[in-house]
């Protein structure tokens, strides 16, 4: 089976609400072109989190990771305190530090702003590149950055220390930014704007990932007009090394609280449709601790890749929902067929210096076996690179 599956957009649509015999088809050939191209393996990468800072300019409606500064949950990580995660990560032999954070939160926070100016930072970006230096050089971690929308000359201040980036699409529709919906407090939620962050990505060959949260108030057309837009800049760029198909679960004391979450089938057609629309060399992902009782049905249509997963921290972002342990996680792939293998945040084919910083690209050779992948007798503790 070829690499790339021919579907139009209004074939696309219709599969989206298929059901019965028809989604099982459906199924049956997005799983088909992921083993004609990726095999029976499924990725992983064991990382710790890192919360840079949870104060954030937009206010989505499904969101317990931001908060006010006035909250007594407020919190910007010192660089002692980044280092002391990066630390106890690399004693549980993590290969990846993700840092997460809100968006350009000390555009709105005066307070933000003082405390980066009096550590010398004259932004959060700025200060996320430091951390992510410090903790390359000082634990030999390879950060991956989730700061939201970026500009290129940001891109470019983080890449020589962050092996891959990330942001959410999310979804392209500009009717959730409307009164009432998932977005209206969001000003970089705003379609153009994510769009941008991604094709600056794709100029400057920066490995990153995106994907589209599924549950959020979306017309299942919209969510293949999401795909559509994302496989349209692998074509012309092709640095998006994974897309992540993640459903919305609804969380207390949000405007979303009382928003059901989508079932199933809804899952599984839309992790198929993506395989279909992206194609079969696609790292397409689907995080199992957001359906714990049912995220090993997620191979049958078609994804390759579980994610990040933490030994040590939480998900900071869905708090309620703890990862999967990896022993078991390992159990269970293979009984649904499929090896369990560590990756990088770095994909494999993304492991050169087009795309990765040449001092990032020399060190983790010693860990890579001849897939690119994490090799299986790698159990010591990382240790810093001087």
């Amino acid at each position: 089976m070829n690499a790339s599956f021919s579907l139009t957009r209004t074939e696309a649509y219709a599969l989206m609400r298929c059901s019965g015999s028809d989604l099982l088809r459906l199924m049956q050939q997005a799983a088909a072109l992921r083993d004609a191209c990726k095999g029976k393996v499924i990725t992983y990468s064991r990382k710790v989190f890192i919360p840079l800072t949870n104060l954030c300019r937009n206010q989505c409606a499904y969101c317990t990771f931001a908060v006010p500064p006035a909250s007594p949950q407020a919190s910007l990580l010192s660089p002692q305190q980044v280092l002391q995660i990066a630390r106890l990560g690399a004693q549980a032999r993590c290969k990846e530090a993700l840092f997460s954070m809100g968006e350009k939160p000390e555009w709105v926070y005066p307070s933000l702003r003082r405390q980066l100016r009096d550590w010398g930072y004259p932004s959060l970006i700025h200060y996320l590149r430091a951390m992510c230096e410090l903790v390359f050089r000082e634990t030999g971690l390879i950060p991956h950055v989730n700061p939201g929308t970026m500009s290129e000359e940001e891109m470019r201040l983080l890449r020589p220390w962050a092996g891959s980036m990330g942001m959410m699409l999310e979804n392209i529709s500009p009717r959730l930014l409307q009164k009432g919906e998932a977005h209206e407090h969001c000003v970089d939620k705003a379609p153009q704007r994510r769009l941008q962050t991604l094709e600056n990505a794709g100029k400057l060959q920066v490995p990153f990932t995106t994907g589209i949260l599924i549950g959020i108030g979306e017309t299942p057309e919209e969510r293949v007009d999401s795909l559509f837009a994302i496989a349209e800049l692998q074509r012309r760029y092709g640095n998006i090394q994974e897309v992540i198909i993640q459903n919305f679960r609804p969380k207390p004391a949000t405007r979303f609280a009382n928003r059901p979450q989508p079932s199933l089938i809804e899952i599984l057609r839309t992790i198929a449709v993506a395989r279909l629309i992206l194609g079969g060399e696609m790292n397409l992902q689907a995080p199992p601790n957001l359906s714990p009782d049912a995220y090993l049905l997620y191979p049958l249509a078609g994804i390759n890749d579980w994610g990040g997963i933490s030994p040590l921290t939480i998900d900071y972002i869905n708090p309620e929902a703890a990862w999967p342990n990896l022993e078991e996680l390992r159990h269970l792939t293979a009984e649904a067929g499929f090896e369990l293998r560590e990756r990088l945040t770095i994909y494999p084919q993304y492991l050169s210096t087009t795309f990765v910083a040449p001092h990032i690209f020399q060190h983790v050779q010693s860990w890579l076996d001849e897939r690119g992948l994490v090799q299986e007798l790698l159990a010591e503790p990382l240790g810093g690179i001087g």
